[in-house]
């Protein structure tokens, strides 16, 4: 018996020593902050969200949340990049443009992110015949990604 958990043991260890860097064990704000500071872009982007929910003791401030949220985004992390492109169309922690806004779609698109192709008419609907509002679509989803993905962010669903 002591075999076979002395194995399991070294199989956790082996597994957690493999696991990406990126993922984001901290549960306090504080150890978030601290990954994130690190360059931790799964951290910077749960940062982000703390601050743009005014989570965890953790003060809302919209525009050290963008400043958070694109250090992930830059680093790849495309539900963040998905978030600049709406944080961009709605002007919250940065001033409104909606070229900015669209080049961070781009970039969520280019990874195959499906919101982010609607967003910009590039899914399939768009190339059939059925008639769609893209326009109002962008701004619906603009008003409801930022706070929904931070939601995910902190919860990792």
């Amino acid at each position: 018996m002591g075999a076979v958990m002395a194995a399991i043991t070294r199989i956790i260890y082996f597994c957690m020593l493999c696991l990406p860097v990126q993922l984001v064990w901290a549960e306090t704000a504080d150890a978030i902050k601290q990954m994130a500071e690190q360059g931790n872009s799964l951290a910077q982007a749960k940062l982000a969200s703390l601050y743009l929910l005014g989570r965890d003791g953790v003060d809302k401030n919209e525009d050290l949340a963008a400043d958070w949220m694109e250090k992930s985004a830059n680093q790849g992390v495309v539900d963040a990049q998905v978030v600049m492109g709406a944080l961009y169309d709605r002007g919250i922690g940065v001033v409104a443009d909606r070229d900015k806004a669209t080049k961070w779609y781009e970039k969520a698109a280019a990874q195959g992110h499906g919101t982010s192709l609607a967003i910009l008419g590039k899914n399939e609907a768009a190339k059939g015949s059925v008639q769609f509002n893209y326009q109002a679509m962008r701004l619906s989803a603009a008003r409801s990604i930022p706070m929904e993905y931070a939601k995910r962010f902190l919860t990792g669903k």
